[in-house]
C-alpha cells in the first residue's frame, strides 16, 4: 500500500513539472509575440500635396512606433534630391525655413518619405507621396492661350495695375532664377502699357521660353511659352496664300485652280464659303494661317461639298479651321452621291466643326474613304448622319467604304449619332476623347456580312457623358452605344470612365466600358458642357490628370 500511494504521489509531481514546464513555455512564446518588431509600414498621406505660394504642404498620417521621417523633393522626378528634410512630425512645410533657400514659383516638384524605427533595422520602405506644383509668383500677368503665340512671336498680356510696365525680357525654360536674358530687353510702349498688351519677336519655333515683364528693374511677373512648329512659307511650293483675299467665294476659286496637292492659306478671323463645285482628282489642304486672336478662318455652308465621279484622291485636310453648316438637319461638309471614287485620306486637325446634319455622307458604288481621322478638335451639334454615314444609293449595292477611323484628342459634344455604316469597317480608335450629350455611337447596319470592325474597336483614356436631353425631358439619360451591329467586333477598353448618368439602352451598352464610373453626374463633372467647357467643376475626379481630351485634364 505504501509503496501504491508513492507511486501516486510520483506521478502527481511528474504531473505537476510538466504542467509548468509548458506553462513557461507558452509564457515565452506569448512573451516573443507582444515584443517582437517588425519593419514600419510606408508613409500615406492624409490629404493630396499641395502648395501655398511657393511652399508645399506634406500632411501625412502619423505612425505610432515612428521616431521620425525623412522628406527628399525632387525637380527630376529624383534622378537628382534637390532638398533632404528630417523632421520628427508627419506634418512638415517644404520652405525656406525648411531647406535654407526659397523653391522656385510655378515648379513641378516630386515628394517621398520614409519613417524611422528606434531600430533603423525596421524602418519603413520608401513612400513615393506624388508630384506637386509651386504656385505661379503673384503676378499681373495673364496666362497665354494658344492663340497667343505663334511660330516666331507671342502676344503677351496683363492688367495695367500699379506701376507701369517698362519691358518684357525673354529667358530659356531652364533658367529657373531668370538670370540670363536670351537677348535685349523689349520695351513696352505708353498705349501698349494703357490697354495691357505687347508682343515679343525673334523666336525659333518649337521652343519654350520664359517671358517676363517689368517695371523698371522690377519683376512685375514671368510665364511660359512654347512657339509653335515653323508656318508654311507662303512663297512654297504649291502653297496658294489667299489671305489678302476676303472675298466669301475666294476659298472656292482657289480649289478649282490649285493643282494636285497644293495648300491654300487662309486669313484667320474671315469667314469664306465652303467650296460646293465637286472636288476632282486632286489632293487639297485648306489651312489656317498663324495669326493672333482666337477666331479660327471659318469656312460656312447651307449645303454641301462634293467629290466628283472616279476621283482618286491622296488626301483631303483641314488645319486650324472652323467649318460651320447653317443647321444640323440638312448641312453636310461631305456629301457625295458619285461612285467608283477613293480618298486615302481625310483629315480635320485642331478644328471646331458644327452645326451639321453629317460632317460626311459617302455612298455610291466603289467609293472609299481609306483613313478618316479628326484631331484636336472640337465637334458639336450633329445630327443624324453623324461624324460619318455610308450610305447607299437607292438600287446601289451596299459598296460605300470607310476603312480605318481614328478620333484623338477632342470633344465630342451634342451628338445624335456616331458612325453608321452598311459595311465593314477595318478598325476604330477613340484616344484620349471626351463625349457628352451624345445618343448613339455605332450603328452598322449592313446585315451579316457587311456590319462588323474586323480589326476591332479601341477606346482608350477617354471620358463619356450622358445622352444629349434635347427635349429637355430629364432622366433617364439612355444612350445606344452600340445601336446596331458588331456582334463578331472585338472591344478593347482602358482607363476609361462614365459618368454617374450615363445609362446604356438594353442590349446597347459598349463592352467593356467604363472602365470606371465617376461619383459625378455630367453637370457635375464638368463647368458648362452647354458653351463647350469641359474644364472639371469636381476637382477630385479620379480621371482628371489622364482621361479625356488634355486639352481639360488637370495639369500637374
Amino acid at each position: 500500500m505504501k509503496n501504491k500511494n508513492n507511486i501516486l504521489r510520483i506521478k502527481a509531481l511528474l504531473m505537476l513539472c510538466f504542467s509548468i514546464v509548458m506553462f513557461n513555455a507558452c509564457n515565452k512564446d506569448d512573451d516573443q509575440s507582444v515584443v517582437e518588431e517588425t519593419r514600419l509600414f510606408r508613409p500615406v498621406l492624409n490629404e493630396d500635396l499641395f502648395s501655398e505660394g511657393n511652399t508645399i504642404i506634406v500632411n501625412m498620417g502619423t505612425l505610432k512606433r515612428a521616431v521620425g521621417y525623412t522628406l527628399e523633393v525632387s525637380g527630376d522626378t529624383f534622378a537628382s534630391i534637390d532638398y533632404t528634410i528630417q523632421t520628427d512630425t508627419s506634418y512638415v512645410e517644404i520652405n525656406k525655413a525648411a531647406v535654407g533657400e526659397d523653391l522656385f514659383w510655378n515648379t513641378l516638384y516630386q515628394v517621398r518619405a520614409t519613417a524611422h524605427a528606434e531600430n533603423s533595422e525596421f524602418d519603413s520602405k520608401l513612400s513615393d507621396l506624388g508630384n506637386v506644383r509651386t504656385q505661379r509668383f503673384p503676378t499681373i500677368l495673364n496666362l497665354p492661350a494658344s492663340y497667343d503665340v505663334i511660330d516666331v512671336a507671342a502676344r503677351v498680356t496683363w492688367t495695367p495695375l500699379g506701376a507701369p510696365v517698362t519691358g518684357m525680357r525673354v529667358f530659356a525654360a531652364t533658367d529657373l532664377k531668370l538670370s540670363t536674358p536670351l537677348f535685349s530687353e523689349t520695351p513696352v510702349a505708353t498705349e501698349e502699357q494703357e490697354v495691357g498688351e505687347s508682343f515679343v519677336n525673334g523666336l525659333d519655333p518649337e521652343t519654350e521660353y520664359q517671358i517676363a515683364i517689368y517695371s523698371g528693374e522690377d519683376i512685375r511677373g514671368w510665364v511660359n511659352y512654347t512657339t509653335k512648329i515653323a508656318d508654311i512659307d507662303p512663297n512654297g511650293p504649291g502653297v496658294i496664300d489667299i489671305r489678302d483675299n476676303e472675298s466669301a467665294s475666294a476659298v472656292e476659286d482657289a480649289v478649282i485652280s490649285a493643282p494636285d496637292g497644293a495648300i491654300i492659306l487662309v486669313k484667320r478671323g474671315i469667314t469664306y464659303d465652303l467650296p460646293s463645285t465637286p472636288l476632282e482628282n486632286k489632293s487639297i489642304t485648306i489651312r489656317g494661317a498663324y495669326g493672333f486672336g482666337e477666331q479660327k478662318a471659318r469656312l460656312y455652308t447651307t449645303g454641301n461639298w462634293n467629290i466628283a465621279s472616279g476621283s482618286n484622291i491622296d488626301h483631303i485636310r483641314f488645319i486650324d479651321l472652323e467649318l460651320r453648316g447653317a443647321d444640323y438637319s440638312g448641312d453636310y461638309i461631305f456629301n457625295p452621291s458619285s461612285g467608283d471614287t477613293n480618298v486615302n485620306e481625310v483629315l480635320f486637325e485642331n478644328c471646331k466643326i458644327g452645326t451639321f446634319r453629317g460632317i460626311m455622307r459617302l455612298r455610291g458604288t466603289n467609293a472609299v474613304v481609306n483613313n478618316y481621322e479628326i484631331r484636336n478638335s472640337i465637334v458639336d451639334s450633329i445630327g443624324g448622319y453623324g461624324l460619318f454615314t455610308t450610305d447607299t444609293n437607292p438600287g446601289d449595292p451596299q459598296t460605300a467604304t470607310v476603312n480605318n477611323i481614328k478620333l484623338v484628342n477632342s470633344t465630342f459634344n451634342k451628338l445624335q449619332f456616331g458612325f453608321t455604316s452598311r459595311n465593314n469597317s477595318e478598325s476604330i480608335l477613340i484616344e484620349s476623347c471626351t463625349f457628352a450629350n451624345y445618343n448613339n455611337l455605332f450603328r452598322y447596319r449592313g446585315g451579316d456580312g457587311n456590319n462588323n470592325v474586323s480589326n476591332g474597336i479601341e477606346i482608350k483614356n477617354s471620358i463619356f457623358g450622358r445622352s444629349w436631353d434635347e427635349a429637355d425631358a430629364g432622366p433617364p439619360y439612355t444612350i445606344r452605344g452600340v445601336y446596331e451591329g458588331l456582334s463578331d467586333t472585338t472591344f478593347d477598353v482602358g482607363n476609361t470612365w462614365a459618368t454617374s448618368d450615363l445609362t446604356w439602352a438594353d442590349g446597347g451598352e459598349i463592352p467593356g466600358l467604363p472602365s470606371f464610373t465617376s461619383t459625378s453626374s455630367q453637370e457635375e463633372l464638368w463647368l458648362d458642357t452647354a458653351v463647350n467647357d469641359f474644364n472639371f467643376k469636381n476637382s477630385g475626379f479620379g480621371g482628371r490628370f489622364d482621361a479625356g481630351d488634355p486639352r481639360w485634364r488637370v495639369k500637374l
